[in-house]
């Protein structure tokens, strides 16, 4: 037990940035937006807590530092100052769940040092325009269902 409550007195807020192809980056450190552009300057970078169903897609300053707790897509420019239409941000969702379930467990020394990222929820009230944000479980763990995504990918 006291390896368990070690684990989790050391966990470092990060921010997370779902690549292009899907995978996670995660940065526990200042980071600016224009550094990580470098890499890829046909993408730019946005806030997920800024996407809504059918507005259209902000990125965030080049000056930008990512914070810690938040998570970002890299998209591609084409993308840029377009309404982002639900089966997109669906396909968006599938992909950033999916990367963020493969880093919980990735590299893990004991399982109850696992770090739970919760799940993607795409909330969709009638009244109330849709949003991506992360789900946070209290650190429960239930039974899980297995929702398979009918979605396909978004081209880029």
């Amino acid at each position: 037990m006291g390896i368990c409550s070690s684990c989790e007195s050391t966990s470092v807020a990060t921010a997370k940035l779902i690549l292009r192809d899907g995978r996670l980056e995660e940065f526990s450190y200042p980071v600016k937006a224009s550094y990580l552009l470098q890499k890829d300057p046909s993408s730019f970078i946005c806030n997920s807590d800024e996407m809504d169903f059918d507005d259209v897609v902000s990125a965030i300053s080049d000056d930008e530092e990512l914070q810690p707790g938040q998570l970002y897509f890299a998209l591609p420019l084409s993308r840029l100052k377009r309404p982002l239409q639900a089966d997109e941000m669906a396909a968006l969702a599938v992909k950033a769940s999916s990367a963020l379930m493969n880093s919980s467990s990735a590299g893990d020394k004991f399982s109850c040092c696992r770090k739970s990222f919760g799940n993607l929820v795409f909330s969709g009230e009638i009244g109330v325009k849709p949003s991506l944000r992360v789900a946070d479980d209290g650190g429960r763990r239930g039974r899980r269902r297995n929702l398979s995504p009918r979605l396909s990918a978004i081209e880029e």
